[in-house]
């Protein structure tokens, strides 16, 4: 079975706006979150949608389900965790629960705020995840990276032709990311940016989709004023 996790834990607090998280602002005639939803709808293989949301946002987020004549056949909402990860463990504990998920399973975490994720992101992603079992889906990065150790003096510039930004979906089958936060300490966990970085961690091989410039995140008034542009412009497949 092919499970999508939709990561709406966030309380948006760089986007200025601490009365809604940035996932339910309106984005052209409807919330964030929703838009995002209905990506992973057009995949008749995606078993469920698992909305993980803030425990105070549960209610608004089913309501805004039925609002939007979504199913509640395909999406299920369910509390998050108060980090990234843990809210990753919720949704694997609660397919494991309730749903007898299996460790080959697989599921595709994503932003609730990259609503423009595009329909060849989504098919790679489970196509490579099928075949590899961990997925980080990522674009070259344009601009000269630099490092630095203490935030005043320059430690290196690595290879721009071997650097890389990271995006959502990450995919993987079940088993696979469940060793790899098992094999874990907790601190190690939690300096992880993401489950990708878990799983190369936990040395496993985590494969490539090339993503999208505008499989953009929201994060900032300016974000949002972009991704109207792009909404209007009708750019995203």
């Amino acid at each position: 079975m092919i499970f999508t996790m939709i990561l709406a834990g966030g309380k948006g607090n760089r986007m200025g706006n601490k009365d809604i998280p940035k996932q339910f602002l309106i984005l052209g005639d409807k919330p964030i979150i929703i838009h995002t939803i209905e990506k992973f709808l057009l995949f008749n293989e995606i078993n469920e949608v698992i909305a993980l949301c803030p425990k105070e946002w549960l209610i608004h987020t089913k309501n805004l389900l039925h609002k939007h004549c979504i199913p509640e056949s395909r999406v299920t909402v369910v509390e998050g965790g108060d980090t990234r990860h843990r809210t990753i463990q919720k949704g694997i504990s609660f397919l494991q629960d309730h749903r007898n998920a299996s460790s080959n399973d697989i599921i595709i975490t994503h932003d609730a705020v990259r609503p423009f994720v595009s329909y060849r992101i989504i098919k790679e992603n489970i196509e490579q995840c099928v075949a590899h079992g961990a997925v980080d889906t990522v674009i070259p990065a344009t601009d000269t990276i630099v490092r630095s150790e203490d935030g005043r003096t320059l430690n290196e510039i690595p290879p721009r032709q071997e650097l890389y930004q990271g995006q959502t979906p990450q995919s993987f089958r079940i088993g696979t990311i469940i060793d790899s936060y098992r094999s874990l300490e907790s601190q190690e966990i939690e300096m992880a940016t993401d489950a990708a970085k878990i799983a190369l961690l936990n040395g496993k091989d985590v494969y490539i989709v090339i993503g999208e410039s505008t499989n953009l995140k929201i994060t900032t008034p300016s974000d949002l004023l972009f991704a109207n542009a792009i909404l209007k412009e009708g750019v995203v497949k």
